[in-house]
């Protein structure tokens, strides 16, 4: 073995297995991807509080997956060893929305498909994407089911509340009842017939009732 070859390494050998012009188109596509997964997920968000930070975690995630899958691509080798390596990867953040797995999802496909070189496919596949859960997300926040909590102090005055409600809601469904001396607590499922939620304030003027609060629910937090 002569002294050239103890220095010859498969190392060096890799440095060419990538051409720059590629890695460069690579990355910069999915900069723009990301860039358009976090505009989607930001016009999209419907949560309690909007996190900026997730927003460009899903920028770095579509750019980090494009790099890792160059890297496997170009080494049968190094794949395996990779597999490896990220099967010990834990994540403990908690995902507080269902939405943000798919774009967590979307990301790292974008992420994939544009290492493999399919470029088309992750453009198209992003812009259809993107307008699907602009459409379906983006809907009259009315169709979303309501709480209304109720304060009463008669069946007479719930009766009323119930008749008034009646008339601006398409759906109501008592979720829980409370009866104690000299006091009813409603807690109803509704779905109003529009954005117009003037109707609460008459509710909470008729006689016998002492409150009415309207919550916006979506199955997460209560029963």
């Amino acid at each position: 073995m002569t002294f050239q070859d103890i220095f010859k390494s498969s190392f060096l050998d890799n440095v060419t297995s990538i051409s720059l012009l590629d890695m460069g188109i690579a990355l910069v596509l999915a900069f723009l991807l990301g860039l358009f997964i976090f505009i989607v997920y930001k016009k999209t968000f419907s949560g309690v509080m909007y996190s900026s930070t997730f927003g460009v975690t899903l920028i770095a995630l579509t750019m980090i997956t494009t790099l890792v899958i160059l890297a496997v691509t170009s080494n049968v080798v190094l794949s395996l060893g990779m597999v490896g390596a990220l099967s010990i990867v834990r994540f403990r953040t908690a995902i507080k929305e269902p939405l943000d797995i798919a774009f967590l999802f979307w990301s790292i496909a974008v992420g994939i498909v544009l290492a493999a070189g399919m470029i088309p496919l992750a453009v198209i596949g992003s812009i259809i994407i993107g307008v699907i859960l602009l459409v379906f997300v983006n809907r009259k926040s009315y169709v979303a089911p309501y709480m209304l909590v109720l304060s009463c102090d008669s069946q007479k005055s719930e009766d009323a509340a119930k008749t008034l409600l009646a008339e601006h809601t398409t759906r109501m469904v008592v979720k829980s009842k409370t009866a104690r001396d000299g006091m009813v607590e409603l807690n109803l499922e509704v779905r109003l017939k529009s954005d117009n939620t003037d109707f609460v304030n008459q509710i909470s003027r008729l006689p016998g009732v002492h409150s009415a609060a309207l919550v916006s629910y979506n199955g997460d937090y209560m029963g």
